[in-house]
């Protein structure tokens, strides 16, 4: 007789079919005109817009992703410190990127991350809690070695609708430039 290890239910992935896979769109500011680094000065604020997630999306992540109780069981997490579901902070991260990428760089002069100085999630999101993004750009120093760039560190502060701050990261990104430095 054999054996057959039981899959955990945890670790598959709902397979999308080419109609159900979100189409890819090229990230570009609200105005239309591409972002370069010349455009990121010390202390521009730029707010990213809203977005939120429901009970069902809070859930679908927590399982696939961080199958803790608080996310992932309503009922257990009454009982839990935060007395109530929560999204996973990785929940939260990704619904920032998605406002971050696609209102705040730029899909042609971004050149990638080389990471993330500082990430918190000082308070809990809650199912369907409107998050607002907003972007503020700390430094943008020219990068020595290769002057058709510059790096700039921003600070992404998310917020729910109490003004509260419920993850801030400080995001370095490298960022194409309009012109060479000499």
């Amino acid at each position: 007789m054999k054996h057959h290890k039981k899959k955990d239910a945890t670790m598959t992935t709902p397979s999308r079919t080419p109609a159900t896979r979100p189409r890819p769109t090229r990230p570009r500011p609200p105005n239309g005109r591409p972002r370069h680094f010349e455009d990121y000065t010390e202390g521009l604020v730029v707010d990213c817009g809203t977005t939120r997630a429901g009970t069902f999306d809070i859930i679908e992540f927590g399982v696939q992703y961080d199958p803790q109780g608080m996310h992932i069981d309503p009922e257990l997490a009454v009982k839990g410190p935060f007395k109530g579901l929560v999204a996973s902070g990785w929940h939260t991260a990704a619904l920032m990127t998605r406002l971050f990428v696609t209102r705040y760089l730029d899909g042609d002069t971004s050149l990638g991350s080389p990471g993330i100085d500082e990430l918190r999630w000082p308070a809990p999101v809650r199912p369907d809690e409107e998050l607002s993004v907003r972007c503020t750009v700390l430094e943008a120093r020219r990068s020595r070695s290769e002057p058709d760039r510059g790096i700039v560190r921003t600070l992404v502060e998310v917020r729910n609708p109490d003004d509260e701050v419920v993850m801030s990261a400080k995001i370095v990104n490298v960022v194409r430039a309009r012109k060479a430095a000499n």
